[in-house]
């Protein structure tokens, strides 16, 4: 278990390296990336479609569907390795320590069964109550994470819920087993605005209030700024840029993370255009060489084409950017 003398991470991925073997060769999603999370931290994971953010967090919960694979790197969950304990042991960490709360909350819950029996089965299978105990925890639960008339709703079923609170719903049953950690796959994309910010507030009380860590994948800059304590931003597979979240939005350093701040609209300035990345994310099948994002970057030189950026520190952050090489950029010649 954790030692309190060193403040280990919770979370620790090392190295990790997600493949998906095919016929015309291997593709690599997730390419050789490192990160914490600590407890009660929550660490927003954020970038465009097809930036591996989702494959990293099934990765971690062992949910990565055939034939993709953990290829390389290592997991460690509580200062022990968890991505080659085999499925058994994977699942009850899964269902016990680590809750998912995914981006449609019909996938996670049963139409032919009440919100309330979901709620008393998930809850006595990880703790020893009796059905009356588990009954009153599930109301408690649904209260909590702001469901109203509990008594009343515990025993309706899911399609007798709005998406907001079907979320709702889905985040009390992560709660139920008391997780030490939770990865929250877009969980709000599929609200309209006001009900993500609720569903944003609730995520940071619990968090608070419980102490659980949350390990927040989205694509929207906005959730991570209103969320997150730190953001890892990811870029074809990689990590491009990781630190404290309001410095990265503040002070951005890799010239992907800039674009991606000046892509979020600001309510309160006078802006006609908000500005885009020109191009789109490679395919897996056609990532370039060197650094990924160099036929986008605007600040793009010679040696970006030819090799791979390592994360360096770079002010409050960490970037993977050949702009702070000053002896790379000394000897470009475009």
């Amino acid at each position: 278990m954790g030692d309190t003398t060193n403040a280990q991470p919770l979370l620790q991925v090392e190295n990790l390296r997600v493949e998906f073997p095919t016929r015309r060769g291997t593709l690599v999603a997730v390419d050789d990336i490192s990160f914490h999370i600590d407890e009660g931290e929550v660490l927003g994971v954020v970038g465009e479609s097809g930036a591996g953010k989702s494959l990293t967090g099934a990765a971690i919960i062992g949910l990565l569907e055939p034939p993709g694979r953990v290829a390389s790197g290592q997991i460690i969950f509580d200062g022990a390795r968890i991505d080659n304990i085999g499925y058994e042991k994977i699942r009850r960490l899964r269902g016990n320590q680590i809750a998912m709360i995914f981006q449609d909350p019909l996938t996670s819950l049963n139409p032919l069964i009440t919100v309330g029996r979901q709620l008393t089965e998930t809850i006595r299978t990880h703790v020893s109550v009796d059905e009356r105990a588990a009954r009153e925890r599930a109301i408690e639960l649904l209260n909590e994470v702001g469901i109203p008339a509990a008594e009343r709703r515990v025993d309706q079923y899911p399609h007798q819920f709005s998406g907001g609170m079907r979320q709702r719903v889905v985040i009390a049953l992560a709660l139920a087993a008391n997780p030490r950690l939770i990865i929250a796959d877009e969980p709000t994309t599929a609200l309209d605005v006001s009900i993500q910010a609720q569903i944003i507030t609730l995520l940071k009380r619990l968090c608070k209030e419980h102490g659980t860590a949350v390990m927040l994948v989205t694509h929207d800059m906005g959730v991570i700024a209103e969320t997150a304590d730190r953001v890892a931003v990811m870029y074809a597979g990689r990590i491009v840029e990781v630190g404290p979240v309001q410095d990265v939005i503040r002070h951005a350093q890799h010239p992907y993370t800039h674009g991606l701040m000046n892509s979020i609209p600001v309510v309160r300035h006078d802006v006609e255009q908000l500005k885009q990345i020109d191009g789109a994310m490679p395919r897996l099948t056609d990532i370039p060489s060197g650094c990924a994002f160099n036929p986008r970057c605007p600040k793009v030189f010679e040696y970006c084409r030819d090799a791979r950026p390592e994360l360096v520190d770079v002010g409050a952050t960490r970037a993977a950017c050949w702009l702070y090489d000053d002896t790379r950029r000394a000897g470009d010649t475009t």
